[in-house]
């Protein structure tokens, strides 16, 4: 079951540590950029340098590009594709699932290889999931109804704006 961007939140914490994991994995492998998106679409958060385009729009794109690869994935027996690859003539990149619910988005060029960015892309893939897990399970134990801790004092502070 694939939750949208409003069924789980991202504390400062996790997005500390999500932010370190990316800067880490840009380093290690030489990529310009990371980008996390969820599966509807939403952006997460960005790493690296900033892109030349919109990155909210971007973010649409991507997660439907995802979406249509499963659908193709399916026509032809597979369950899913857990990367996608698309090559330019001097920018490409590479998206993964992480955790069945967000995709890692890559952006590369010249300065590096393929073969580079899929070494160290595995690596982070497995640690993305591990943080993604561990927010996904703390949402699912929060009772229905109930609001993030954020969004209750974002609440609670509107309802004192309109006593």
């Amino acid at each position: 079951m694939h939750f949208g961007a409003t069924s789980w939140s991202l504390s400062e914490a996790d997005n500390a540590a999500i932010g370190h994991v990316l800067q880490r994995f840009l380093f290690d492998s030489n990529a310009r950029c990371a980008l996390v998106v969820d599966r509807s679409g939403q952006l997460v958060t960005t790493s690296g340098d900033r892109p030349p385009f919109d990155v909210t729009a971007f973010a649409t794109l991507a997660a439907a590009d995802f979406s249509a690869n499963d659908q193709l994935a399916r026509l032809i027996g597979e369950r899913d594709f857990n990367t996608l690859f698309h090559q330019g003539e001097k920018e490409s990149m590479l998206l993964a699932d992480v955790a069945r619910r967000v995709i890692l988005v890559v952006l590369f060029d010249n300065r590096t290889t393929l073969g580079m960015v899929r070494l160290k892309m595995r690596g982070t893939v497995e640690e993305l999931t591990r943080l993604f897990e561990r927010m996904f399970t703390t949402a699912a134990a929060r009772p229905v109804g109930q609001a993030p801790a954020l969004l209750a004092d974002v609440d609670d502070e509107i309802d004192r704006l309109f006593q």
